[in-house]
This record gives structure tokens, C-alpha cells and sequence, in this order.
């Protein structure tokens, strides 16, 4: 799986319209091949801040998305961030959940 993190910074005048595109933008990422899920959400205490986060069954299926028109007008949109916007993409080679944290707090673990 990967996961894809984007942040972006918009000027609070422009906030509402901002978050408006891009929540415009997160029902055809997940409407793409290989995608597990796509959510946008804002940083706290700072709400400047906006997120995208998108989960791909492979590369191959991200490099598709990367491709598409939607993707495009993604970067167009994230050309307007008030700083540069941060991009990143996370190679995850094992999932874990609550049994990790019950490893853990185990006696033995």
C-alpha cells in the first residue's frame, strides 16, 4: 500500500473557497483504480493548513492517478498554497492495529 500526504497552506480569506475545491476534488480520487480511500482535513490549532490523504493498493495504481486528468487539476490547485506545498508518498510494508498496542502494553512485551 501506499500512502500519498499532501499539504497545503492557504491565506484565511481564501480558506472556505480552497477547502470547497479541493473537498470538490476527493470524490473522483476515490473513484480511481486502486484506490483505498481519500479524506481532506485542516491542521488544528493552525487551521490554515489543509490535507489531503489518499491510500493505493500499488504503485502501479498511483503512477496512473499521477497520469490523470484529476491529479492535474489537483497541482493546479495546490499552485495557489500560500508556501510551498508538501508532497509525500509512504511505501507501507506492514499494517498493524490494536493488536500492536496489545503487544505492547503486554507484560511480556
Amino acid at each position: 500500500m501506499i500512502i500519498e500526504l499532501m499539504r497545503i497552506y492557504v491565506p484565511r480569506v481564501k480558506k472556505r473557497e480552497f477547502t470547497k475545491a479541493m473537498g470538490c476534488l476527493v470524490n473522483p480520487i476515490q473513484g480511481q483504480p486502486g484506490c483505498l480511500g481519500c479524506r481532506l482535513f485542516q491542521s488544528w490549532p493552525r487551521q490554515t493548513g489543509l490535507y489531503i490523504e489518499a491510500r493505493w493498493e500499488s504503485q502501479e495504481y498511483l503512477i496512473h492517478y499521477l497520469r490523470s486528468p484529476d491529479y492535474k487539476r489537483l497541482l493546479l490547485l495546490i499552485e495557489l498554497s500560500a508556501t510551498p506545498p508538501i508532497v509525500e508518498f509512504f511505501n507501507v510494508l506492514e499494517i498493524h492495529g490494536l493488536d500492536l498496542v496489545e503487544q505492547a502494553r503486554s507484560p511480556s512485551g
